[in-house]
């Protein structure tokens, strides 16, 4: 019987820069890519992110915000942000890589910025990158947004240049 180590599995991948796909062919089983550098995420803070937005800035120009929150995007958002839930994230990642190629800065967020924002800004800077080193693309940096946006809605949510469709109730005081 063969067994092939999952550590052995990615090497192999890292060697031939192919998208590694399940056994099934179903695509909610995560598809993972992989580079041969370990990806850093980067960090914004809200208030970095607000001054952003309020700078003189054009979006889908010189940044992008995208919210990967799913039936959580309801109750608000940072003005602007693009919502592209996470459940199928990788599905759309090459469409919103060709929506956002000669965008320069992307930040991600969800609802907290744990799992949903840092894994899609991942997925996403990875399929990015793959494409500069083909020369498809050009210089960008991806980041996440710290707190997501639990932590820009609870200091921002009064300004309406930053923050749309909150809905007082839907954020009650355990997320404020």
């Amino acid at each position: 019987m063969f067994q092939l180590r999952l550590s052995q599995l990615f090497a192999a991948h890292r060697l031939s820069h192919r998208p590694l796909v399940p056994l099934s062919s179903s695509r909610s089983f995560a598809t993972l890519r992989s580079t041969s550098a370990a990806m850093t995420i980067k960090y914004m803070t809200p208030d970095e992110l607000a001054a952003i937005i309020k700078s003189e800035k054009i979006p889908m120009r010189d940044y992008c915000v995208v919210d990967v929150r799913d039936d959580d995007w309801y109750g608000g958002n940072i003005k602007g942000a693009h919502n592209e839930p996470s459940y199928g994230f990788l599905a759309r990642v090459d469409e919103l890589v060709t929506k956002t190629k000669d965008v320069p800065l992307v930040v991600f967020h969800c609802a907290l910025s744990q799992v949903r924002g840092p894994k899609a800004a991942r997925i996403y800077a990875e399929t990015r990158d793959l494409l500069q080193a083909k020369g498809a693309d050009s210089q960008h940096q991806v980041y996440v947004l710290r707190g997501g946006f639990s932590d820009f809605q609870a200091k921002y949510r009064d300004d309406p240049h930053l923050v749309e469709n909150w809905e007082a109730e839907v954020w009650a005081s355990d997320w404020s």
